[in-house]
């Protein structure tokens, strides 16, 4: 059956690659005629010879003068015992307010960059047509480096950044590059649980690093270690700043045992009391960190551009590995990104956006904070807080009260690696309206109060 609506001939093709596929139609059989196929589907003869010559191009048939089209004798078929994968809606629907990892939208900002990326469009220059640096475009690299030395107090040069798709790819390639399957890395305990999907995804033992007050203790290293991610700045999920004393010695393990440090800067623009804290990286000598920053947080994850700040030695592979895998950084959303940086627009959406931020947090909170047993502590940086729950209520039964209210948050208990999980909800803020966020905490507050 075809659908009520739509294009007839590839909706035709379609079908019929499917039971041939299926088997329905055998190896060798002869496809009705075309006129015949058109009287039955109420459609026009024309449609129906167009998807038959796009089978035989294909060579799912084959026209033999005189005699018809007939299935050809040798054709792929489909397995109908397994079910085709299928992906998790959640993945795909809009998510609640209060989920991590959703990007504010700025009008402003939108339009400057529609306008950035017209200007390129409107004279294209010839790097957009050929495969670029896998490294990405120098202009870009030049101008990211300036901000980062300047704002993020990082040592690097445009020779040393490599442009990514993101944080993920930057921890994909890293592990890729530098470390044999089998061998151990170490990770904040709690963790971000991606960071930990692509050190397991790519074979590597995996051991929690327990974080306190003052971050992650490298005191509890275990020695078989190669490397330790870390995000010091603002430690995810907890949200403690890792304290200097904890940075040195950190520092000194990596430069004592050869290891390496992955520092992830995910959300340092968004500091509401103080100046921004210096990144760990320019407090490192002996060029054992790898700094890894994004541009999902700040603009939008549909830009897809992130950064890994490298030490020379690991530059060579991992950009011959960036080059198997995908060659080279989008060009158009480079160089619109490289304007709005050198112009200064970025430096004022920053200013916007920490602003936004900051009204959404006091939204949120404001909403938690009717429930009794639901201590929520105010966030001075990051886009996202960890509220505490009634001793009664694990946080797993917490997150489904969430959801029902219209909230989404996440069990701080799932993101523990090694230690005895912690109770929690940690909760975004980033993205959404205050009123919106306030609202659906407040339903939250009294679902969980109800209990």
């Amino acid at each position: 059956m075809l659908p009520a609506a739509g294009k007839r001939t590839p909706a035709l093709y379609r079908e019929l690659r499917r039971l041939i596929e299926a088997g329905t139609l055998p190896a060798g059989g002869k496809l009705p005629t075309s006129r015949d196929l058109a009287a039955r589907l109420a459609i026009a003869r024309g449609s129906v010879v167009a998807a038959f010559e796009m089978l035989i191009a294909e060579g799912y048939a084959v026209a033999r003068p005189g005699a018809g089209t007939f299935v050809a004798d040798r054709v792929p078929t489909v397995r109908q015992a397994a079910a085709p994968a299928t992906i998790d809606d959640a993945a795909v629907r809009m998510p609640l307010p209060g989920t991590l990892g959703v990007a504010m939208a700025d009008a402003r900002t939108l339009s400057l960059f529609r306008t950035l990326l017209n200007r390129h469009l409107a004279r294209p220059g010839p790097e957009h047509f050929h495969y670029g640096d896998p490294r990405g475009g120098a202009a870009l690299r030049q101008a990211l480096a300036a901000y980062l030395r300047q704002a993020r107090g990082v040592r690097c040069t445009a020779q040393s950044i490599v442009l990514t798709s993101g944080t993920q790819q930057g921890l994909d390639l890293v592990a890729r590059s530098l470390f044999a399957p089998g061998e151990r890395v170490m990770i904040e305990d709690p963790c971000y649980p991606s960071a930990r999907a692509a050190f397991i995804g790519n074979g590597l033992a995996v051991s929690g690093v327990p974080v306190d007050g003052e971050g992650a203790d490298i005191a509890r290293a275990v020695p078989e270690a190669r490397a330790v991610y870390v995000t010091p700045s603002h430690q995810f999920p907890l949200g403690v700043t890792m304290s200097m004393r904890r940075r040195l010695a950190l520092i000194d393990w990596a430069r004592e045992t050869g290891g390496w440090i992955i520092e992830d800067d995910y959300d340092s623009e968004f500091r509401y009391a103080g100046p921004p804290l210096a990144a760990m990286q320019g407090m490192d000598d002996s060029s054992r960190v790898i700094y890894l920053g994004t541009f999902s947080k700040v603009l939008f994850p549909g830009l897809r551009l992130g950064y890994a700040v490298l030490p020379e030695p690991l530059l060579e592979r991992i950009v011959a590995l960036r080059a198997r895998s995908d060659r080279s950084p989008p060009t158009l959303a480079e160089a619109a990104l490289t304007d709005l940086i050198r112009e200064g627009h970025f430096a004022a959406h920053l200013r916007r956006a920490r602003r936004q931020a900051q009204s959404a947090r006091d939204g949120l909170l404001e909403g938690l904070h009717m429930a009794p047993g639901l201590a929520a502590t105010v966030p001075d940086q990051g886009l996202h807080l960890v509220a505490g729950v009634p001793e009664s209520v694990p946080d797993t039964l917490a997150v489904d009260i969430a959801r029902k209210a219209g909230l989404g948050v996440r069990a701080l208990s799932a993101m523990a690696v090694t230690q005895p999980p912690r109770q929690g909800l940690v909760i975004g803020f980033s993205g959404f309206a205050p009123e919106v966020l306030r609202d659906a905490a407040s339903r939250f507050s009294a679902a969980l109060a109800r209990l």
